[in-house]
């Protein structure tokens, strides 16, 4: 191999290697989304979900929702990398589904909110087709509740230049990391050591009360949507937050102490109860009961 073609690899493998650590929240924040929407619910589609999951969530929707970011890595799943964000062009501060939603490639329709056009359709056609083998209807219902989870990190709709923060590297406290995985993992993990006695469930427990009490006048804005699906609104309230509160102050070699995490953990444990919220409303559209063409 040639000094060119070696200083090639190197730089691809770098990328590559930068590019298979961009997960959406960590297994944390996934599960707190997924527990949320357990609560919200219908009977209707609470019986839909524990049908369609595999064995090993024990009909716990949250015991799953972190799969798409486990089997990513493996060979017959690395297809779905770039189903995990929406790349937006540096400093514009805005998204739009026609210019932005496509992978590395260019291919149209590959990125998170594309997913999620995708993998609701697939549960909508499938789930009250009872002869069709079309469609891997648990794997969709994972897919689904995971990437709407991830279209609510702000930094999955950050800036193509620095991979959503990916490659600004920042000390969290005294660990040495990157802005991306500050909003994915350690603003969360914080959290729990500093106000939940580093359990999940406390933090849960508190961000459903907080959507009954506090945030309660927000919800009806949060549900609003007249199709199955809105993950275009998402993606914008995403990228806005990115610019206003994961990119400022947090520039390259950067140290974020106390003053960031204190000013963005509201945003942080908003986002989450607005994605759990938003996927049980997905998930409530999507198994109502159907009449059947008897009935009426």
């Amino acid at each position: 191999m040639g000094g060119f073609e070696l200083k090639w690899f190197v730089r691809v493998a770098v990328v590559l290697m930068m590019v298979q650590k961009i997960l959406g929240w960590g297994k944390e924040g996934h599960y707190v989304i997924c527990k949320i929407a357990e609560e919200y619910l219908t009977e209707d589609a609470l019986a839909a979900v524990k049908a369609l999951l595999p064995d090993q969530a024990e009909g716990d929707l949250a015991a799953v929702c972190s799969w798409p970011d486990e089997v990513r890595r493996h060979y017959h799943y690395r297809w779905s990398s770039p189903l995990h964000y929406v790349d937006t062009p540096d400093f514009l501060c805005n998204y739009k589904y026609c210019r932005d939603c496509h992978d590395g490639h260019g291919l149209k329709d590959r990125c998170v909110t594309g997913a999620i056009y995708n993998y609701s359709m697939q549960l909508s056609q499938g789930y009250y087709d009872l002869n069709s083998e079309k469609y891997n209807l648990s794997e969709a219902l994972m897919f689904l509740s995971h990437f709407v989870g991830d279209v609510h990190q702000p930094l999955h709709v950050g800036f193509t230049g620095d991979l959503g923060g990916n490659s600004i590297i920042v000390r969290w406290y005294r660990r040495k990391t990157n802005l991306h995985h500050v909003w994915d993992t350690m603003i969360i993990e914080s959290a729990l050591k500093t106000y939940y006695k580093s359990d999940i469930m406390l933090m849960t427990q508190a961000l459903l009360k907080n959507i009954t009490d506090e945030w309660s006048d927000d919800v009806p804005s949060w549900e609003s949507c007249k199709e199955m699906v809105c993950p275009d609104p998402y993606a914008s309230e995403s990228i806005s937050l990115a610019c206003k509160f994961a990119y400022r102050n947090a520039t390259p070699g950067s140290t974020l102490t106390d003053d960031y995490f204190l000013s963005r953990l509201p945003v942080v444990e908003k986002r989450l109860a607005q994605g759990g919220v938003r996927l049980a409303e997905v998930l409530n559209r999507i198994f109502t009961k159907k009449p059947s063409v008897a009935a009426q």
